[in-house]
């Protein structure tokens, strides 16, 4: 007698917009999903056309145990289930309670990384996140905010390291405040990494906040602090090229 096969739900980065930025493996899942769960305020709606899952919703909006309970009822009815969440999984994308839920409910995970908006930042900009003579650490943090009581942002910023910025567009002026490295540290923000409609705003922490408030920018943009965003001469050359 057969073995029944483990139901499975595959959580798969879409990338940071670009529909073409979706990895090979992530793409066949997509293609040969029966069941597609999307965050459709994250997700660009180009890559969701890209599947011909019949059966498919957007999650914005929708309760945890809700989503919880469509990937249970559809994995273990033998569907090919795809959870797409934007940019990579790993990075601010909520899927641990949602994992921890549907391994309690006898279901398994496979993950399937994705293309970061921070690298599609760094590509924006062109510039290296760590670089010689500069910087050898990267930090990737977030404000304070509705599901965050209190952030480290002061403490972190006195290591002297790149800094990344989630999920504070509306607070880019708090976190600028916040700062302990000096104004004139350089300081870019990049809207919509990938997306047709990217934009990329250069400054410094003295003034980033003001010219991504002149830019009209509320949402959905990172801010990147640190000397790898203007290095001029002051890098070293890679011992790769020595």
């Amino acid at each position: 007698m057969q073995k029944q096969k483990e139901p499975v739900v595959y959580f798969v980065g879409a990338g940071p917009g670009d529909p073409d930025l979706i990895t090979v493996k992530g793409k066949k899942l997509l293609e040969r999903a029966d069941v597609l769960i999307y965050a459709g305020s994250l997700v660009n709606p180009a890559l969701v056309a890209k599947s011909k899952a019949p059966i498919r919703f957007d999650s914005w909006g929708m309760q945890l145990e809700t989503i919880v309970t469509e990937m249970e009822q559809h994995a273990k009815a033998g569907r090919t289930v795809v959870r797409l969440h934007s940019g990579d999984p790993s990075l601010f994308g909520a899927t641990v309670e949602q994992i921890a839920e549907l391994k309690k409910r006898g279901v398994g995970v496979r993950i399937v990384p994705g293309v970061s908006s921070l690298f599609a930042a760094a590509a924006a900009l062109q510039i290296e996140l760590v670089l010689n003579g500069i910087t050898d650490s990267l930090i990737i943090t977030r404000p304070a905010g509705e599901t965050l009581e209190k952030d480290h942002i002061t403490d972190l910023s006195g290591f002297g390291a790149t800094m990344a910025v989630f999920l504070g567009t509306d607070r880019f002026e708090e976190v600028t405040k916040k700062l302990t490295c000096s104004p004139d540290t350089p300081a870019a923000v990049v809207y919509h990494a990938s997306w047709d409609d990217q934009m990329v705003i250069r400054g410094t922490v003295a003034d980033i906040a003001q010219k991504t408030r002149d830019a009209g920018i509320q949402k959905t943009a990172l801010l990147i602090i640190g000397g790898v965003v203007n290095p001029m001469e002051t890098y070293r050359r890679s011992h790769l090229y020595s």
